[in-house]
């Protein structure tokens, strides 16, 4: 390999780097801004937060109801019993961390029990 393909492979690598840094900290940064000015339990962030929840609950829906790819290949009745199971741990516990485990722990077992 010539020294020209590897400097160009490396500015490539560099432009990834930079690019994504910039994409994700600076609107990091902006939001850091932004939130110091708003209260924790303001009209906008009540919205914002229950945005962000409807389309996180609406990806999760879509991931198992229409997998594609890898997951769809696993039997549905992994994908629905993590998703209860997940949902039963969260009702007991109000825990998002106990919840996702237990959610992933069923998806596994029923996969390979299915």
């Amino acid at each position: 390999m010539s020294e020209a393909a590897r400097n160009g492979g490396i500015s490539i690598y560099l432009a990834i780097l930079i690019a994504g840094f910039a994409v994700t900290y600076v609107w990091r940064f902006l939001g850091a801004l932004a939130v110091t000015a708003l209260h924790p339990e303001s009209e906008v962030l009540l919205w914002v937060r229950a945005v962000a929840t409807a389309l996180v609950a609406a990806l999760v829906a879509r991931l198992v109801t229409a997998p594609s790819g890898l997951l769809a290949e696993a039997p549905a009745v992994a994908r629905y019993g993590g998703i209860v199971v997940g949902l039963l741990t969260f009702a007991v516990v109000r825990r998002v961390e106990p919840a996702t485990g237990a959610a992933i722990l069923a998806f596994f077992v029923l996969d390979n029990l299915a």
